[in-house]
């Protein structure tokens, strides 16, 4: 819990449209998870955003480090053929 009494951080993700994804809409405080579900509701759904709201306490989320990018992203980067651009599309393809 936070040492100025406001409860714990959380963060909210709501989903816009059935079949669509969650998107960080902001974060709240609040003492338990209830708490944070109806705060919620309350602040990100006021009129009718979304259809599911997800909450997460913002010390669970585990992040990769900015300092640590060029070691943690650059393996990939020697396979070209993760790249859409490395395959060719026949004539006549659409929507890819």
């Amino acid at each position: 819990m936070s040492k100025d009494n406001q409860g714990d951080l959380w963060e909210v993700f709501i989903q816009p449209k059935a079949g669509r994804p969650h998107k960080h809409v902001g974060s709240l405080h609040a003492y338990d998870k209830e708490m944070a579900m109806k705060s919620a509701r309350d602040l990100y759904t006021r009129r009718q955003e979304g259809v599911g709201i997800w909450i997460v306490k913002a010390e669970e989320i585990i992040s990769s480090q900015a300092a640590d990018a060029e070691s943690f992203f650059d393996p990939a980067d020697d396979k070209i053929y993760r790249h859409p651009t490395f395959y060719e599309l026949p004539d006549g393809i659409k929507h890819i």
